[in-house]
Formats: C-alpha cells, sequence, structure tokens
C-alpha cells in the first residue's frame, strides 16, 4: 500500500490556503483567478456535490481542510518519500491553528518522531496490515469480502470522478488516507460525507488502536473529534461490528437489515481484509 498523495502534494498551495508560498495568491472561489490581470475571468462552475454540509451539528475546526490533509499524508506508510517531507510535515502540524485536532497531531508527531524509521515502518505493519480491527479499507468494515463491497467501491470512484479527484493508481477508493485526501478537498458535503458514512468502521479502528496503545490513535481521535460525537446509532453498530465482524457472502442479501452480519473469527493477528490488500505487500518489510 502507499500513501495516496506525497506531502508536499496534498499540503500544496493550491489545496491548502493555510500553507500557502508567499506572496502567492491561493485561486478565488469557483476556479477564478485572484491574479490573473488583463485575463478574462472565467466562468464559474458550480457542482452540485460540493455543497457545504448543511448539518446543524457540524463541528468548526480552524483550518478544517489542513487538518484533514495531513491526517491523510500522517496515516500513510512511513516510506522513503515520507521521510523526504519530514521537516515539511513537522512545519504543518506546528503551523496549524489551536484545536483539539490539531493538538492530538502534536501529541502524534512527537510520538512518531521519536521512533526510528525502522521502529516507526515495524509498528505500522503491526498495526494496519496484520490486525482485522484496524484495516484502513473502510468498505470492507460494512460489506465484507462481497457483491456489495465491489457496488461501494464502484459508487466510490463514481463521486470522486464526478468531484474532479484524481487519485493515484494502484489503491482502492475505500482506503481511508484517500478517502481523508478526498475529504480536504471536496469540503464538508461529498467529501466529509463519505467519512461519516463509514463512521461505525472508523469508531472501531479508532478503539483498536486505543486499545493497543498506538499512536496512530491521535490521528483517528482527530478526525473523530472533527467528525462531531458518535452517535448511539453508530456506537451500536461499531459494538456489533466488533463483535460479530462483516459480512461473509451474500445470501439473503440481508446488508441493509443488518449491515455487519456475522461470522468474525477473531483470530489473533489474522488480516482482516482479503490478503492482497491488508497483508504487507512484496518488498514492503518492516
Amino acid at each position: 500500500m502507499t500513501t495516496p498523495t506525497s506531502a508536499s502534494a496534498a499540503l500544496s498551495p493550491a489545496t491548502s490556503p493555510a500553507l500557502s508560498a508567499p506572496g502567492r495568491a491561493a485561486p478565488a472561489p469557483g476556479g477564478t483567478s485572484a491574479t490573473g490581470q488583463g485575463r478574462a475571468p472565467r466562468r464559474k462552475i458550480s457542482i452540485p456535490l460540493l455543497r457545504r454540509s448543511r448539518r446543524r451539528d457540524l463541528v468548526e475546526v480552524p483550518a478544517r481542510a489542513d487538518v484533514l490533509a495531513l491526517c491523510s499524508v500522517l496515516l500513510g506508510y512511513p516510506d522513503e518519500a515520507l521521510y523526504a517531507d519530514l521537516d515539511l510535515l513537522g512545519e504543518a502540524v506546528a503551523a496549524l491553528p489551536a484545536s483539539v485536532p490539531a493538538a492530538h497531531l502534536a501529541v502524534f508527531w512527537r510520538a512518531f518522531t521519536d521512533q526510528t524509521p525502522a521502529q516507526a515502518r515495524a509498528h505500522y505493519v503491526e498495526t494496519f496490515d496484520l490486525r482485522r480491527r484496524s484495516s484502513l479499507f473502510l468498505s470492507y468494515y460494512l460489506h465484507g469480502d462481497t457483491r456489495q463491497r465491489g457496488m461501494a467501491l464502484l459508487s466510490l470512484k463514481q463521486r470522486y470522478r464526478a468531484c474532479g479527484f484524481t487519485p493515484e493508481e494502484g489503491e482502492l477508493p475505500d482506503y481511508l488516507p484517500m478517502v481523508l485526501e478526498f475529504a480536504s478537498r471536496a469540503g464538508t458535503g461529498a467529501g466529509e460525507g463519505v467519512l461519516r458514512a463509514h463512521r461505525p468502521g472508523i469508531e472501531l479502528i479508532r478503539r483498536s488502536l486505543a486499545d493497543r496503545g498506538s499512536w496512530y490513535q491521535e490521528i483517528l481521535e482527530a478526525v473523530s473529534v472533527l467528525l462531531g460525537p458518535v452517535s448511539d446509532r453508530h456506537r451500536t453498530e461499531a459494538d456489533q461490528l466488533a463483535s460479530s465482524g462483516p459480512p461473509s457472502d451474500d445470501a439473503g442479501l440481508e446488508i441493509a437489515a443488518m449491515p455487519y452480519g456475522s461470522g468474525w473469527t477473531g483470530s489473533p493477528g489474522t488480516p482482516f481484509g482479503p490478503p492482497e490488500y491488508t497483508c504487507a505487500p512484496a518488498g514492503r518489510q518492516p
């Protein structure tokens, strides 16, 4: 698995106004140029999917897009590209306006940078590639390895395309770092809507990381605070998922009524998703 984008790309001025380079004007809303002197302004394009969320319980977080972009990058595998951007990432974390999510990311950053690259990579593989309850592929929590999961992945790809989001090839669209990157770009409506649709799975990941004492818990805490309190329904669904697991087949297609089904074997260290996605790929060693 690879991080959906590099740190420098995810935190580029085009996508993260708070991190814009000095003297460089950020694009105006709707795609118009704020510096295009002598050039006719572009026609404003309205995409309904990009509307701001109408949720009344939306938690206001300063530099919301920057928080999500950083969560996306920091939750990726700590490869050489991430370490090449270490100084940039540290500056970005430190530059976040004061907020609860920003505080969580600061705690993560201190713990992460206390590790050697080898230690960080070993911890990542052990935490996400070999643990069923902290897999980073969200649709598997909801649909298991069933035909409905394939439909959900296709629907997510279509949403990305409709919003003009083109992630790198070679990764499933429900990979949490990719979903976080999309949310940072598409806003509280279409972008964060995907996160909210998978809130029980995200809550299960958060609990699993907390139980293991992983510093990655801080990233999930930041995302959870940004999304707002977990509802009673989502908490119950996370409890059911923890005890029963995702669906294991399509028999009866009862997924709509019982979204998490049964068949959770609970073997310690067993990969949560299909081996080709949840086990460390060949060549990626801790």
